[in-house]
Order: C-alpha cells, then sequence, then structure tokens
C-alpha cells in the first residue's frame, strides 16, 4: 500500500472510523441458478450494518424484482413492479444477511441467470427506515447523514403504488415507481406535506400510500453528493439528478464520477411506450461504449417497474464516460431523472486482486478463463499457432481489437462474455492452447478509456480515472483501419512514441501527448488519426506504477545478467519488455506459462508467432526479474535502453 493512503487511513481512523469505498456499500453480483441455497459473497456487510437486497432473474421473462431489507427483516419481499403487499418468500427467497453479502433460497431456478444489487446503509449514501403510519402529517427520522436526494417509499401492509419523491421536484410533486406514468403533483401535497427533507427528517402527509393509520412502510433513501467517501473522505459515491434532452433527444451528464450503476426515467413522458420505464443499467452486465455499428452504446437492461427479461434495447441510447453518461436519440425536450452509483475506486494492495493469467480448459465450466475478479480488459493469443492477438475491453463489449496489426475494431463473438464475478468468456470456444491475460480496473493501477475524436488542431483533453498520473498510455482508433497502436511512455517524455503493432524504435512523437497529463486527464495535441481523428472512435489503456502491484520502469542493458528491482516481494507474474532506441518486439512472459530459472517461454505481442520455449532470457528475481547475459539484442544489449511494465 502507498505510504501516503497509509497516512490518510491512520488519520481517518483516529478520526473515528475507517474510510469507506463504494465497494464497502455497493454491490451488483451475478450467478447462475442451481435451484438449491446460494451464498453471495460481495463483501457488504449486511448484518452488521444493514441494507437491501435488490433481485431479479436476467432471463426468460415472468419473474418480479424482489426487494428485502434487513428493517423488515428476511424472507420479507416487496416487488417494485407491482403494488402488492409484503409478501413472505420463506425458504425460496432471502434467507440471511450477512456479514460479507447474503444467502439466497431455493427460487432460483437451474440454468437461470440472476442480478443482486445490494445497498449497504451507510451515511451520504443510503438508509432504510420503517415506521407507522398515523393519518396525520408527520415527520420522519433518518440516519442518512444528508439530504436525500431521492426517497421511494412502499406501503408494506397492504397494496399500493410505490411513491417517489426527487430532490429536482416541485415540493408536492411525485411519481411512481411500479409504473409508466409521468410525475404528477396531483394529490402530491398529501405525500410529501409540501416539504423538502432535512439531513435529519422527512415529511409525509395524510395520503394512504405513504402515511395510513396504523400501516407499516418503508422507505429506501439516498444520498446525493454528499461526499464522505475515498482515501481523504471528501469523494461522493451516489448523486441524484436531472437533465432536459435537446431538440435531438441528446443531453450530457457530468456527475464527478464514472457510474457503474444507474436507474433512471423521463418523468414527463406518457406511459405505456419505451420511454416511460424505469431503466436499471449497470456495467458488470454490460454497459459499451459507442461504436461504429452502434453509436449509442445500447447497454443491457431491466426495467424496474415490469417483470421482463434483460435486454438490450435499441430505441434509447445511454453513453457512459469518465465523468458521466448522455442520451441519445430519447425522446427530444424531454426531462429524465436519475440516480447513479460510482464505479470501484479502493487502490488495490496485491496484484492478484488485478491481473490473472489463465488458459481454456475446454467446456466443463463457465467462464472459459478464470481470473478471481471481474475482468475490465483482456489479451488473448493461441500460443501454438500463428494466429493474430485479440484485445477486448468490458467497455467495448464483443468487439475485438488485434494488437498485432492496424486494423479497425471487428465486430465479436457472443463467446466474449464479460457478465461473470471471476474471469470471462463462454465455452462456445474450447481451444485449450488459448491462453488469457486479464486486468482489472483500479485506482494507481490501470485503466481503459473510450472516447470519440474531434479533429480540432488543437487537440481535447481526456478524462480518466487512473487516479495517478499515468505512465503508460496506449491509444488505438477503433472505428478506422491503418491506425496505429500509439503508446507513449513517461520514461521516454512527450516527444516520443512507440507502437505495440512494431518492432520498430522510438519515434518523434508529434500527435499524442502534450501539456495536460495528470491524475485526471490527458491531453491529445493536434487532429491525427491515430489518436483524434473526427468523429472516429477510439480506445485507450493507462497503466502507472503501484508500489507492491505494478511497475512501470526502464533500463539500460548490459549484456550481463541484469537484476530490475521492482520493488516487488515475490517476483514478476508478467512483463512486458520493448527496445526503444533500436528496433526490438514486444516480448510477453508470464509465471503461469514459467518465468523460471530454465527456460522461459516467450510470446511477441506485435507478432503472429507461436511461443518460443526453449530460451532463458529472463529468471525469477524476489524483486522484480533478471534479464539473463544470453537475452538477445531485444532484451539485453549493452548499451541499449527498455521499457518495461511489471506486474507482481
Amino acid at each position: 500500500m502507498p505510504s501516503n493512503k497509509k497516512l490518510l487511513q491512520a488519520a481517518a481512523g483516529s478520526a473515528g472510523g475507517d474510510n469507506l469505498y463504494v465497494e464497502d456499500v455497493f454491490s451488483t453480483y451475478l450467478y447462475t441458478g442451481n435451484s438449491s441455497t446460494q451464498t453471495i459473497n460481495n463483501g457488504i456487510d449486511l448484518d452488521g450494518e444493514g441494507g437491501l437486497v435488490w433481485h431479479k432473474r436476467r432471463t426468460s421473462t415472468g419473474e418480479n424484482h424482489y426487494l428485502y431489507d434487513t428493517e423488515r427483516g428476511v424472507a420479507k419481499a416487496l416487488q417494485s413492479n407491482q403494488t402488492n403487499a409484503e409478501g413472505a418468500t420463506g425458504t425460496g427467497g432471502l434467507t440471511s444477511f450477512n456479514s460479507n453479502g447474503y444467502t439466497y433460497g431455493t427460487a432460483q431456478e437451474t440454468g437461470q441467470d440472476y442480478v443482486g444489487w445490494t445497498f449497504r446503509k451507510a451515511e451520504k449514501f443510503f438508509d432504510v427506515v420503517t415506521y407507522t403510519g398515523t393519518g396525520s402529517a408527520t415527520t420522519i427520522s433518518h440516519n442518512l447523514g444528508s439530504v436525500p436526494g431521492v426517497m421511494i417509499i412502499k406501503r408494506a401492509s397492504d397494496t399500493e403504488s410505490w411513491q417517489v419523491y426527487h430532490k429536482d421536484f416541485a415540493t408536492d410533486e411525485y411519481i411512481q415507481l411500479n409504473g409508466t406514468a409521468a410525475s404528477t403533483t396531483v394529490n402530491g401535497t398529501l405525500r410529501w406535506n409540501n416539504t423538502r427533507p432535512t439531513d435529519t427528517v422527512f415529511s409525509i402527509g395524510t395520503h394512504n400510500s405513504v402515511n395510513g393509520s396504523g400501516d407499516t412502510y418503508v422507505a429506501y433513501l439516498f444520498a446525493s453528493d454528499a461526499g464522505g467517501f475515498g482515501d481523504d473522505g471528501s469523494e461522493s459515491i451516489i448523486k441524484c439528478g436531472s437533465v432536459t434532452a435537446d431538440g435531438s433527444g441528446n443531453a450530457s451528464v457530468d456527475v464527478g464520477f464514472e457510474p457503474q450503476w444507474c436507474l433512471w426515467k423521463c418523468v414527463d413522458a406518457a406511459g405505456g411506450n419505451e420511454h416511460g420505464n424505469w431503466r436499471i443499467n449497470d456495467t458488470v452486465r454490460g454497459w459499451p461504449v459507442p461504436d461504429a455499428s452502434n453509436p449509442f452504446g445500447f447497454p443491457s437492461g431491466l426495467y424496474a417497474n415490469t417483470s421482463g427479461a434483460e435486454t438490450i434495447n435499441g430505441v434509447d441510447g445511454f453513453i457512459k464516460s469518465a465523468t458521466g453518461f448522455g442520451f441519445g436519440q430519447v425522446q427530444a425536450n424531454k426531462t429524465y431523472i436519475y440516480i447513479a452509483i460510482r464505479r470501484p475506486m479502493k487502490t488495490p494492495e496485491s496484484g492478484t486482486e488485478v491481473f490473472a493469467v489463465d488458459t481454456q480448459t475446454g467446456a466443463s465450466g463457465l467462464p472459459a478463463f478464470n481470473s478471481g475478479f471481474p475482468v475490465d480488459f483482456v489479451l488473448r493469443d493461441d500460443v501454438t499457432s500463428t494466429n493474430d492477438w485479440l484485445a477486448l475491453s468490458r467497455l467495448t463489449g464483443t468487439n475485438a481489437l488485434v494488437p498485432n496489426t492496424t486494423a479497425a475494431e471487428t465486430a465479436g463473438s457472443s463467446w466474449y462474455e464479460y457478465d461473470y464475478m471471476d474471469g470471462w468468456g463462454s465455452t462456445t470456444v474450447t481451444n485449450t492452447n488459448f491462453y488469457s491475460w486479464m486486468f482489472k480496473r483500479a485506482t494507481g493501477f490501470m485503466d481503459v478509456v473510450a472516447y470519440t475524436g474531434n479533429g480540432s488542431g488543437s487537440g481535447q483533453v481526456i478524462n480518466h480515472n487512473l487516479g495517478v498520473t499515468p505512465e503508460i498510455i496506449i491509444i488505438k482508433g477503433r472505428s478506422n483501419s491503418g491506425r496505429e497502436w500509439h503508446t507513449y511512455v513517461s520514461s521516454q517524455g512527450q516527444d516520443k512514441a512507440l507502437f505495440i503493432n512494431s518492432s520498430g524504435a522510438e519515434q518523434a512523437n508529434t500527435a499524442l501527448v502534450g501539456g495536460t497529463i495528470n491524475s485526471t486527464q490527458y491531453e491529445l495535441k493536434v487532429d491525427f488519426g491515430n489518436v483524434n481523428g473526427n468523429g472516429e472512435t477510439y480506445i485507450s489503456y493507462l497503466f502507472a506504477t503501484l508500489a507492491g502491484v505494478s511497475k512501470v520502469g526502464s533500463y539500460t542493458g548490459t549484456g550481463a545478467d541484469l537484476n530490475v528491482d521492482c520493488g516487488f516481494s515475490a517476483g514478476a507474474r508478467f512483463i512486458l519488455i520493448k527496445r526503444t532506441d533500436s528496433s526490438g518486439d514486444w516480448y510477453v512472459y508470464d509465471s503461469v506459462r514459467g518465468i523460471v530459472a530454465g527456460n522461459d517461454p516467450y510470446l511477441l505481442l506485435n507478432s503472429t508467432a507461436a511461443e518460443v520455449t526453449n530460451t532463458d532470457y529472463i529468471d525469477p528475481l524476489n524483486a522484480g526479474f533478471t534479464v539473463t547475459s544470453t537475452a538477445p539484442a531485444g532484451l539485453n544489449a549493452s548499451g541499449g535502453t527498455y521499457i518495461f511494465l511489471a506486474i507482481a
């Protein structure tokens, strides 16, 4: 762990509590049903802290949304798409709230896919409140620690619609979660008593939907842009807001972070059409960015107000960015409300949290490649063949790029599946020679950013979420062929560039990064097709040194055994090396295929060649790795200069 992070955590601890991150209070978890009890370990302490589990079958239509919370207790479900009173689900539904997740019973069918969204109670994020109605206007206390941005209330003891308050509504305005109708002010004063909530209480009127005498109610309260999270406790992880589309049905929202989950609805659309539904989107199920054939990035959606199966909807575009999201081709001049939750933000403490290598093992199970974490970026190769490499990412969905060529992105296969908690890929392809190098986006380690070029002679600034200044930036054009894998490495300076698809030496760089490059942004200099062609789509991969996890560095060859100190304690599991002052391939080593005292198989990222297995060019070293005296000029020429990326 970086020393500055330790100091910040120590300071927070001495002030009375540990730092909280979005991973501590929110989770999207996917699993496949087996008709038996399943324990979901998502790292969320529901037993000790309390909260909500929102459960939905993804495949096949006809199953309701089921909401369970710790205030009402296990096996007591409400359905967001129904007006029904609370129902007992017994051993079929949620059977326990655990210190690291929850346990779900037998009412999940074998072979069906499910999602569980978990919201932990935490100040400035989320709270659950239960109360008994009095029939008289009153106030209800809460522990959100900030003014609610959204409140969702349901009468649990009897039939009634779900009532939703939003901070951007008028004080007498409301909307219903279980329907498609627009928001209304009719009888609104009887719901919120014409009064805004505060950071300690919310007001309710006399309407039966929120305050029938003797009835029991549950309220789910969501904070908005209240801070309270991250290394220094100042970062927001949730924002509630609204946006109005322009005359073409487009809109852009800057929430200050990249979202991983969003609930959104048009509030002045008539019901009974696609635009009236309550959409739920998340990055784990799939929220791809636009591409040449899909200019609006249609994500995998579920509707909170229906029992329908998951669907990729082509009516409304919903485009995620590094700082928010945008709408495309929605209803012109209509207003949309949303709740957005930030993507994961913790700094990893070990390489195994964010990097793994695995080989395809046939059709014995899913996913095809196991990582131990949700995968965001993949390099894949058949190590025994002369086939192309593939580069894939969660952000680009099933589309694929080829690192050893300048080809445009190709439409991928359904085989490229990312909706697993511990790997990627299906068993449609069972080639056991396939290897997969899997990366997770994480603060301080690695980020993936998609953007569209603007063709401006003055360039453009690209936002990212690496959280530190990137030391490697690899950019590839997706929509047009002939675009190099343009690579900036900080040790070489802003006036030099390398190309992943080429063995050539570094070249003068007049088009990549210039001026701004910091913990949140990097700048493209000019209008140049490799990085900023007008209307072209791009993907960029950012890497940095993180103590004990990764090392971006350089060395000068000696021709003798050369120890490269990465600051690790148990050696490197992945090594990428490129000579910069002269031609040289991009060498790829990993500990699964072998980083040992003897021969070490290597691949060339810029080549279709099969792996070479009969050479001993590197050796293990606890602090990093050793380049041996037998290594060729591409790895260890006396006086040669080299850059590398190593992961512990």
